[in-house]
């Protein structure tokens, strides 16, 4: 399956660019999302938790960063993850390209992921609901990136931002909040009936 997605970020390209390769830094603006260790070689272990009703499924995995294309901002990724119950899993290859937002400013990213997924989360697919809900969450992914890169901008010397406190040199990033599987399928769906008053 393949979705083609882009957004946009009230920032420099360049400071998109580097947030967007920075996987420890940008891996918790994707609900439920959390890196866990750096194994080297562009590698890294993480987990990611979604909530299904009253059931929790989580997944294990490793996202390596493939290829990186520093003048023409291009980033291919490799993503592999399974449930922890052994209940399926998911392959992605992710291509995000940054360039500058030629109408409304800032930077646009467009994203485009080839995946095949399998367990729980496959149901997901049935009706175009999984290209929904992954905008759903591409939409809360950009808004927290453009927190992250606005906290994250040089202030002035000596200045602090102490309503998003950074994480310290051996210090933890808070767990990862599972996603709402409910809450993405009810925002997709909200869209779609959106969509339909929309048309003439």
């Amino acid at each position: 399956m393949k979705l083609e997605q882009s957004f946009t970020v009230s920032a420099p390209v360049q400071t998109v660019w580097e947030a967007l390769i920075d996987i420890e830094r940008v891996a918790p603006c994707l609900p439920g999302a959390e890196v866990t260790e750096a194994v080297g070689d562009g590698t890294y272990k993480g987990t990611f938790t979604v909530k299904l009703g009253p059931t929790t499924a989580a997944y294990a995995g490793t996202l390596k960063m493939d290829d990186l294309d520093g003048a023409a901002h291009v980033a291919t990724m490799h993503a592999r993850g399974t449930d922890k119950r052994g209940q399926g899993g998911a392959n992605a290859t992710i291509v995000s390209r940054v360039t500058e937002d030629a109408e409304g400013g800032g930077t646009r990213v467009d994203v485009d992921t080839d995946f095949t997924i399998t367990g729980k989360l496959a149901r997901f697919g049935r009706g175009g609901m999984i290209q929904d809900v992954a905008n759903r969450m591409l939409k809360e992914f950009a808004a927290n990136l453009e927190e992250e890169v606005q906290v994250g901008a040089p202030a002035g010397p000596g200045a602090e931002d102490a309503a998003h406190p950074q994480a310290g040199p051996g210090e933890r990033r808070a767990p990862a909040k599972p996603v709402s599987a409910f809450r993405l399928m009810l925002g997709a769906l909200l869209d779609r009936i959106r969509r339909l008053f929309r048309r003439p």
